[in-house]
């Protein structure tokens, strides 16, 4: 499934899928599952974590672009400033159902 139309509505970001299914997720909860080594750190081969952060919520944060990557993932612009997470568009999906 790969997105056929990305919409900010209100406090929520709106994706139509390919197959006409319709993903609806907050920003707040879009920017708090974000990916990205910031969020989430790094691991070494040993499996030890470096960085990320324990916070895990974002009041009043709010997309304010994005971009498509290859045929995969979207990039998020964050209020912000955070932009460094690519979102997978399995994990949208996911995301969006409530999961």
């Amino acid at each position: 499934m790969i997105p056929s139309n990305i919409a900010a509505i209100g406090n929520e970001i709106a994706i139509l899928w390919s197959d006409s299914t319709e993903t609806y997720i907050s920003m707040e909860k879009l920017r708090a599952a974000s990916p990205s080594a910031e969020n989430t750190g790094e691991q070494d081969l040993l499996g030890k974590t470096y960085g990320g952060t324990t916070q895990k919520e974002y009041p009043g944060v709010t997309v304010k672009g994005w971009n498509i990557v290859g045929n995969y993932a979207i990039q998020f612009r964050f209020s912000d400033g955070h932009n460094t997470g690519l979102y997978p568009f399995h994990l949208l999906r996911t995301l969006g159902s409530g999961a």
